[in-house]
C-alpha cells in the first residue's frame, strides 16, 4: 500500500463518525432532560440536598438525626453521603438545572457503559437496541436521588465480574476502587458484594477441573477484599450495618411504593417486556449454563419482589446472558472487528453532551413546589411547630427548616413507628393518629388532598381546617385530643 493510501486511510479514520455508544449516550441525556419534571417529583430530593449542604458546611458526616421532630439526637448515618454532596454542589452551582444535569450525566454514562460492554460481543445495532430497552424499562425509577448516581457504577461492576467469569479468572483488582465509590454513593453496594458469590460459582463452572481449587482461593480472597473495600467510608464498617437496617424494615417495605412487589394484576411495560423475553427465549431455544440461569432467576426474583430492583434486572441481565447468547447464535464479533474507539473514555463525551444541554434546562421548577410552599406558609401563619405530616411532606419540611414528624429516612424511624403512621393515614388504625398526637403533643397536621385520614379530620372534634389546595390540606388543633367524631349536620 502506498504512503498516499495510508495517509488517506488515517484521515478517514480521524474523521469517522463517533461510535454507537456516543449517540446512544446523547439520546439518553436528552431523554433525561425531557423527563425533568418527573426527576424532581420525589420530595426526598429536598432532604438529600440539605444533608449534602450540611456535610459541606461542617466537613463531616452526620452520626445523629438533626432534622426530625421525633428522632432528634437518635443515631443515624447517611449511607449515601457522597451522592448528597454531589447533589448539593450541583444545586449550589446551577440550582435545579445542576441537579438535572448531574442525573443526565450519570444515566447517560450508565447507558454508555452498558452499550460498550454489549458492543464488545454484539453488532452495534443489537447492542444499541438492548441498551435502549434497558434504559426505557428503568425510566420509571429515574428520580434525582442517590441510586441514579450509582447506576453506572453498578453496570461497570457487574460487567467486570462477569468478564472475569467468562475468562474463568479472578476479577481485576481495579474493580475494588469502583466498589469503594459505590459504597460511598449508595447503600445498594451490598448487592454488589452479594454478586461476587454466584458469579464466582459461574467462574468455577467454566474453569478446567485442575484450576478450580486455585480459582476458588483467588475469588475467596477477592471477596474478603470486597468486604474491606466496603469499609473505606467515613463510617468504616458501620456502612454495612446502615445498609442492613434498610433491608431489615420488614412489613414496612410492603407499603413504601418503590419497595412493593410488582403488581401483575395491572399490565405494565415491564410485564410486557418480560413476557416478550420469555417468548423469544422459548421460540429461539436460548440456552444458558446452569450458573447463569441461577443468576438470571435471582435477578428476576429481586425485580418481582421489589419494584425498585427492576432496573437491576434490566441493566444486568443482558450482561449475564451476553456471552452464552452471542456464542450460541454466532453473534460474537471477531477481535479484529471490535472498534478500538470503545477504549475512549466515555465520560468525556457524555459530559460534553450534558454541558451542551445546559441552555435547555435553565428555568426548572420542582413540580408542586408552590403548593408545598403554600401549605407550609399556612402552618407558619398559625404558629404550628409540632406537625403531623403526610409521609411525602417530610422532605420539603426539612428543606424549609421545619422539623417533620416523619420523612423518607425509613431506617431512622423504624418499622413500628412508620407502620403506625401509615396505618393512621389509611384509617387502618385511626386510634394511632390520636396516640401519636398525644405522645408528641402535636398542634397541627398536613395531609395530601384525598388522604383518608385527611378527609376524616374535617369531622374530628378539636381540629379545624385552615387551608387547602390541589395538593394539601392543613388542620390546626383547637382543643384537647378526644378522638370523637362530630355528627354530620342535617
Amino acid at each position: 500500500m502506498s504512503v498516499t493510501s495510508l495517509d488517506s486511510l488515517r484521515t478517514a479514520r480521524a474523521f469517522a463518525w463517533p461510535p454507537a455508544w456516543f449517540w446512544l449516550a446523547a439520546a439518553a441525556a436528552m431523554m433525561v432532560v425531557l423527563l425533568t419534571p418527573k426527576l424532581l417529583f420525589d420530595s426526598d430530593t429536598f432532604w438529600q440536598i440539605r444533608v449534602g449542604e450540611w456535610i459541606l458546611a461542617n466537613r463531616a458526616v452526620p452520626y445523629v438525626d438533626i432534622y426530625s421532630l421525633t428522632k432528634a439526637g437518635q443515631p443515624w448515618m447517611s449511607s449515601s453521603w457522597l451522592s448528597q454532596v454531589l447533589f448539593a454542589a450541583a444545586y449550589a452551582v446551577a440550582g435545579w438545572s445542576g441537579v438535572i444535569l448531574l442525573c443526565a450525566l450519570a444515566l447517560s454514562l450508565a447507558v454508555t457503559v452498558l452499550t460498550r460492554v454489549l458492543g464488545q460481543r454484539l453488532p452495534p445495532t443489537y447492542a444499541c437496541f438492548v441498551a435502549t430497552m434497558a434504559f426505557t424499562l428503568s425510566s420509571f425509577h429515574f428520580f434525582a436521588r442517590p441510586h441514579v448516581l450509582a447506576m453506572p457504577v453498578m453496570v461497570a461492576w457487574g460487567a467486570g465480574l462477569i468478564a472475569a467469569a467468562d475468562r474463568a479468572e479472578r476479577p481485576s483488582w481495579r474493580l475494588l476502587p469502583l466498589l469503594v465509590l459505590w459504597t460511598n454513593l449508595h447503600g445498594s453496594f451490598v448487592f454488589g458484594v452479594m454478586l461476587v458469590g454466584p458469579i464466582a460459582l459461574d467462574a468455577l463452572w467454566h474453569a478446567p477441573s485442575e484450576r478450580r481449587r486455585q480459582l476458588f482461593a483467588q475469588w475467596a480472597v477477592f471477596g474478603l477484599c470486597c468486604l474491606a473495600a466496603c469499609c473505606v467510608t467515613p463510617y468504616g464498617w458501620n456502612s454495612l450495618l446502615a445498609a442492613h437496617r434498610i433491608l431489615d424494615l420488614g412489613e414496612l417495605l410492603r407499603v413504601i411504593s418503590e419497595w412493593r412487589p410488582v403488581d401483575v394484576s395491572v399490565f405494565v411495560m415491564f410485564e410486557g417486556a418480560l413476557l416478550a423475553l420469555i417468548g423469544a427465549a422459548l421460540y429461539f431455544g436460548v440456552r444458558l449454563p446452569p450458573t447463569r440461569i441461577l443468576l438470571a432467576l435471582g435477578l428476576l426474583h429481586m425485580a418481582l419482589a421489589h419494584m425498585r430492583n427492576i432496573e437491576v434486572f434490566v441493566l444486568l441481565l443482558p450482561i449475564v446472558a451476553l456471552t452464552p447468547v452471542a456464542d450460541q447464535f454466532g453473534l460474537a464479533l471477531r477481535p479484529e472487528a471490535r472498534s478500538s474507539r470503545f477504549g475512549l473514555l466515555p465520560a468525556t463525551a457524555v459530559a460534553a453532551i450534558a454541558l451542551c444541554l445546559f441552555a435547555t434546562v435553565r428555568d426548572i421548577r420542582v413540580p408542586e413546589e408552590e403548593n408545598y410552599a403554600s401549605a407550609v406558609a399556612a402552618l407558619r401563619e398559625h404558629n404550628a411547630r409540632r406537625v403531623f405530616n403526610d409521609y411525602g411532606f417530610g422532605g420539603y419540611m426539612i428543606w424549609v427548616g421545619m422539623k417533620p414528624l416523619i420523612d423518607g429516612r425509613a431506617e431512622l424511624y423504624g418499622e413500628r413507628f412508620a407502620l403506625d403512621h401509615w396505618n393512621a393515614l389509611l384509617l387502618k388504625d385511626p386510634d394511632a393518629f390520636f396516640r401519636i398526637v398525644e405522645t408528641y403533643d402535636l398542634d397541627a397536621a398536613v395531609f395530601y388532598a384525598g388522604t383518608p385520614l385527611g378527609l376524616l379530620m374535617e369531622h374530628v372534634e378539636g381540629w379545624k381546617k385552615v387551608f387547602s389546595n390541589d395538593l394539601a390540606v392543613v388542620y390546626v388543633r383547637t382543643g384537647p385530643v378526644t378522638g370523637r367524631i362530630r355528627a354530620k349536620a342535617t
